[in-house]
């Protein structure tokens, strides 16, 4: 995980900052909305069950946070870029103009199904986007450290898995990225 780079002015600047700054994200004190289910799907491998579930999970963690229910879109194998000097996998995004989250089950090159962990990481992280719309009105949602903690707020209470602190590295130009080795 990268952040974006600082924006040099402007409104761009104020909302990268606000963002930065939102380290924490409420959550209720049982429900996990739903989050169990969309496992239990992806394991069965059934795109309806899966797309039903994730459906799910949205809207009612739409409704705790009193913001509009984003559609989501269960995609098959992931689009693959590749470029002269390595590739990327793209394995969800959210529009910011129609609310849509995007999100792929299968990997790009063997379309293996894809772990839970990271498939639901990646709803979390496009559901932490729509929030940032609509919750806290930062309309170009920023990857910033912030963003990446309510993330990880929502994603650790979502699974019943114990919260963990992110060790940030500077990496140029404004930007940081996580310390995985530190994060062990």
């Amino acid at each position: 995980m990268v952040t974006d780079p600082v924006p040099v002015k402007g409104n761009r600047r104020k909302e990268y900052e606000r963002s930065d700054g939102l380290k924490s994200l409420a959550v209720p004190n049982e429900d996990r909305f739903h989050a169990p289910e969309i496992e239990a799907a992806l394991s069965s491998e059934s795109t309806g069950a899966l797309r039903t579930a994730c459906s799910t999970f949205l809207a009612e963690a739409a409704r705790f946070y009193g913001v509009p229910k984003p559609k989501v879109r269960v995609l098959a194998a992931r689009p693959l870029k590749v470029y002269e000097t390595g590739s990327m996998e793209l394995f969800g995004d959210y529009d910011l103009k129609t609310s849509v989250i995007r999100v792929w089950t299968r990997t790009a090159i063997r379309h293996r199904v894809t772990s839970f962990g990271t498939f639901f990481s990646t709803l979390c992280h496009e559901f932490c986007h729509h929030l940032d719309l609509h919750l806290f009105g930062i309309p170009t949602s920023p990857h910033t450290r912030g963003f990446y903690e309510r993330t990880a707020v929502l994603y650790h209470h979502c699974r019943g898995t114990p919260p963990r602190r992110l060790v940030w590295l500077p990496f140029g130009r404004g930007r940081f990225r996580i310390d995985w080795a530190r994060m062990r």
